[in-house]
């Protein structure tokens, strides 16, 4: 096994020191100005003083993940105002927007806001633009339009991977599943390969690009030409010293980039998670790292130390309260990714373990060291104690939810669906449940569901059901229907999709033969073990989502084949690299399939450049990345496929993706809000 964690080798405290450091530079005062003017090209016009912050909503919670807003007061930082809420305060001289450049209506917005002020304020104001995680010629074209590309001192802040937990980095973009299968904007395939490429000037290139998916394909073609461009810029630039002029060699730190586009897998997504942190995005939201829940709920939890990440987000309502989901909560990182089932068991074990350290403290015949042993324990213990007390009222507020009549139909439904039974038998069940007036992205999310696991619903049936959500939830709806087709979430069934279309490209079939993934990769396990799993299955009770099969595919061929032909021998299971021995599996499911394999273009150069670099060995690491978002159970299932590949061969996975997801911020996206007029 190799002597470090492979989850080190990709440094992420690093990753969020610099997006600390980028931020805090371009707050900083005059003393900085040097450093400033040769890392980011800043001027001397620089923001000086007090200063007011206006920030997207979006980008709050990213922020808060590696800044306090303390650290920002002692930067200038006088309020914080969020952009949408249109109500910049002039009190101060300098106003700051932070905003992500890719939208041209948020730099619409900035551009309103600052005429509003100038033409309303007495005061000169300094205007300055910070763009995440690029500047863009989109938002340059809007500011000059609006006559504001003058008014403001404009610059980048290159914020990308952000860290959520050692093992997981996230772009935090909360509207790429939306831009990407929706509106089809493919920017967040761009704002992707930046980020990887980042990775791969630090660490050395990817040796070896596998994926699956259309969108997947766009983006290994895009970190190519990346590489190309950078191949180009090196031999262009006369300043090159000659270590550099040997250009970029295969990493010895990571052995290979696995990309997942989402669509190839969408049943994953509406699937209802069971693990306790899926349960939690079910039915709280988790964003940042934080989830929001009743001060109800919690009864009399004590609220939690503040975390020493902080946040900048303006404080909640009084029936609201924040908790921190990460690994600051003494007990939450060995309940996140249980299986629902098996959590109160594990709070009662725990409970029972700290009322044992309880009855240890009133022993009479404790001698000093015993009570200096204590001591030193009593912080841990109150936080343990804390922490028991918040997620037992968690648990038993999803308890409550999970055992409603509600939940029960709708799991049946899901879990048959899944296994592969007869659509047409749930149909009833669906019917019943629109006329229960349940809330409609429940009912969406079953339907789309079949959908995707049958190719489509046949379309007299969906041409019911369409009839019944627009009577029972309003005739708005008919554009939900329209946006859920054309992301292809729930369409009608056409004789000509399917493995077996005639007009299928060599990029990939139009779309997946579940029947023959039941049998080909087993994503259906009859016998799953919740308590102590062994298979990724554990965490939809029976489901192994495709995605997370995919990557066995690559990392455990032996352990899919096996587990795929129980009864015949072992010996012949498939041995080599990349997507080898599941060649057929792959061509029944959508979309094209990635196997590039990179290598440094001057072989000697790539010796010597790794030989200077150092011999020794580091561990071995697989990335993992979800383009279009990924959800908890997902990353649950992986953790488990890297424990036992740790354990096995010593290598590790972390885990990258656009942003977070679940099957109600899916549906969402297309769901409209807006009402008919009387």
């Amino acid at each position: 096994m190799a002597a470090h964690s492979a989850v080190k080798a990709i440094n992420t405290p690093e990753i969020t020191e610099k997006a600390r450091r980028g931020l805090l530079q371009l707050l900083e005062a005059v003393s900085a100005l040097g450093l400033l003017a040769s890392e980011y090209s800043i001027d001397r016009k620089q923001v000086r003083g007090k200063k007011n912050l206006v920030i997207e909503r979006s980008l709050a919670g990213t922020i808060g993940l590696f800044v306090k807003f303390s650290t920002l007061q002692e930067y200038g930082v006088d309020k914080i105002f969020f952009l949408e809420n249109h109500n910049v305060d002039s009190s101060q001289r300098n106003i700051i927007f932070l905003c992500r450049g890719e939208s041209a209506k948020t730099a619409q917005t900035v551009a309103e806001q600052i005429k509003l002020v100038r033409s309303e304020s007495q005061t000169e104001h300094e205007f300055t633009i910070i763009w995440a995680p690029r500047r863009t010629r989109v938002a340059d074209m809007v500011l000059e339009e609006q006559g504001a590309l003058g008014e403001a001192t404009i610059h980048e802040l290159p914020l990308h991977f952000i860290p959520l937990e050692q093992d997981v980095l996230s772009l935090e973009l909360d509207t790429a599943f939306n831009n990407l299968y929706l509106r089809k904007d493919p920017t967040c395939i761009f704002a992707s390969a930046q980020a990887l490429m980042l990775l791969q000037k630090q660490y050395g290139l990817f040796p070896r690009i596998l994926g699956k998916g259309d969108n997947a394909k766009r983006l290994a073609d895009l970190l190519q030409k990346m590489r190309s461009e950078e191949d180009v810029n090196a031999a262009s630039d006369t300043n090159n010293s000659y270590l550099t002029s040997f250009g970029l060699t295969p990493s010895s730190v990571i052995e290979d980039l696995i990309i997942i586009d989402r669509d190839v897998d969408f049943p994953t997504v509406l699937s209802t998670q069971l693990t306790y942190e899926g349960l939690i995005d079910e039915n709280y939201s988790i964003s940042n790292n934080q989830t929001e829940v009743d001060t109800s709920v919690l009864g009399g939890a004590p609220a939690q130390s503040q975390p020493p990440n902080g946040t900048t987000q303006a404080p909640t309502g009084a029936t609201k309260r924040k908790i921190q989901l990460d690994t600051t909560d003494k007990l939450y990182p060995s309940l996140r990714d249980a299986n629902f089932a098996t959590i109160g068991p594990t709070l009662n074990r725990t409970a029972r373990r700290l009322q044992s350290d309880q009855q240890d403290i009133h022993k009479q015949d404790q001698s000093i060291a015993d009570l200096k042993t204590f001591v030193s324990k009593l912080p841990t213990y109150q936080a343990e104690q804390a922490s028991l007390k918040i997620h037992t009222s968690l648990a038993e507020d999803i308890m409550r939810i999970t055992r409603t009549e509600l939940f029960t139909s709708m799991l049946e439904v899901q879990q048959n669906l899944l296994a592969g039974s007869d659509p047409t038998a749930m149909h009833e069940n669906i019917e019943e449940l629109i006329a229960r007036d349940v809330p409609l992205k429940t009912v969406l999310r079953l339907l789309c569901l079949e959908s995707c696991l049958s190719n489509g619903i046949r379309s007299r049936d969906l041409e019911n059901f369409k009839r019944l959500i627009l009577q029972a939830y309003g005739f708005q709806h008919i554009l939900t229907l329209a946006n859920l087709e054309k992301t292809g979430l729930l369409v009608p069934r056409e004789s000509h999709r399917g493995y077996l279309n005639p007009i299928g490209t060599a990029a990939g079939q139009s779309a997946t033969d579940w029947n023959a993934m039941r049998k080909g990769l087993q994503i259906w396990v009859d016998d799953v073990t919740e308590e102590d799993p062994t298979d990724p299955a554990y965490v939809f009770s029976g489901y192994a989502s495709l995605s997370v099969r995919l990557v066995q595919c690559v990392l455990q061929k032996s352990y899919v084949y096996n587990l795929v032909n129980q009864p015949k021998q072992p010996s012949s299971a498939p041995t080599g690299t990349g997507w080898k021995g599941f060649e057929d599996v792959l061509s029944r499911i959508r979309g094209a399939t990635v196997d590039v394999v990179q290598k440094g273009h001057d072989a000697d150069a790539s010796h010597a450049r790794k030989t200077l670099r150092g011999s020794k060995e580091g561990p071995k690491l697989s990335l993992v990345f979800f383009l279009g978002g990924i959800t908890f159970a997902e990353i649950a299932a992986l953790r488990l496929v890297s424990s036992q590949l740790e354990e096995k061969e010593g290598r590790r996975l972390v885990i990258a993706t656009t942003g977070m997801l679940n099957g109600g911020r899916a549906v969402g996206t297309a769901v409209e809000e807006r009402e008919f007029g009387a």
